[in-house]
């Protein structure tokens, strides 16, 4: 039987993490998939984006395979960080032109300061320097808790997905096993239908038994099984054993599964038994089955 006691991840899952204080609030949005490889995709804004480097890092430490979708949302409160900040080059050259204009137009009117301060650029909002360290220690904190509840999905329904491959592989296991079992019994079914084809063709005269062991031992030779229903179940016991490996499996579960239907694809090939044919169908579907599980395991 097939053992049941591993977590195995699957790449698909959601994780959301929020930290906030009086001032700002950070929060972490991360949406995975299945993909061949580990492939980041991150939306931040642009003044965290020296933070880039140390989250993928932090990611890259718990997730190996996957399409993985982050979104950074930063919030300041209370105008945390954004100060005026006053032109006085340009406030001058504005009030020089208006100036001029009213000495060459004659104009008595004072110049408002509502007026100069409508202009662009004149007054601009700029937001400090951030204390990338100050600014990490929070955004961390919100990466690592979107981090764990994308794991934790990731685990959970990776446990769905092994329990449901180990029920497939028991299956199978059952299959190959009648494979076996009527596998013996081929040759005795082809012996005694020569056997009694050639008393039918050769009525008036004695069947050469050594002719029909000959050929018996020709057509047994030819359609045996046996290596391949050995390396068939060798093939599930390695699959058992990449189940239960503390690493990231899927690639590996995969190229064995083409060999498990290499194997299949052989038996059926040398079968002349409908009952084997049969089994072997049933398997290769679960085999398909199981390959397209597969495809979500990281």
């Amino acid at each position: 039987m097939w053992k049941d006691e591993i977590i195995m991840k699957s790449m698909t899952g959601f994780g959301r993490g929020t930290l906030e204080d009086e001032n700002q609030s950070f929060t972490v949005e991360m949406k995975s998939v299945n993909h061949r490889y580990c492939d980041l995709n991150i939306k931040m804004p642009k003044s965290l984006m020296l933070l880039e480097d140390k989250m993928r890092k932090v990611i890259l430490q718990r997730i190996n395979r996957g399409k993985v979708d982050i979104i950074v949302t930063q919030r300041s409160y209370n105008s945390y960080g954004i100060k005026a900040v006053l032109d006085e080059g340009l406030v001058d050259s504005y009030i020089e032109c208006f100036n001029r204009i009213k000495e060459k137009y004659d104009i008595k009117e004072n110049i408002p300061l509502s007026l100069v301060a409508k202009f662009p650029e004149v007054i601009t909002l700029k937001k400090e320097e951030e204390d990338m360290e100050h600014t990490w220690k929070y955004l961390s904190h919100a990466l690592n808790d979107a981090l764990s509840m994308l794991v934790d999905m990731r685990e959970k329904e990776g446990e769905k997905l092994k329990k449901d491959l180990c029920q497939k592989c028991n299956y199978i296991g059952n299959l190959l096993l009648e494979v076996e079992n009527n596998s013996q019994e081929v040759v005795k079914d082809y012996r005694n239908k020569l056997s009694q084809r050639l008393k039918n063709l050769l009525e008036e005269y004695p069947v050469d038994e050594n002719r029909v062991a000959m050929e018996v031992a020709l057509f047994a030779d030819k359609s045996s099984v046996d290596e391949e229903i050995v390396r068939l179940n060798s093939h599930m016991v390695q699959f058992q054993k990449t189940l239960a490996a503390d690493e990231p499996v899927g690639r590996k579960l995969d190229f064995i599964l083409q060999e498990m239907n290499r194997e299949a694809n052989t038996i059926a090939s040398k079968s002349t038994n409908l009952n084997i044919t049969r089994n072997i169908l049933d398997i290769k579907n679960e085999i398909e089955k199981i390959r397209e599980q597969i495809q979500n395991v990281e």
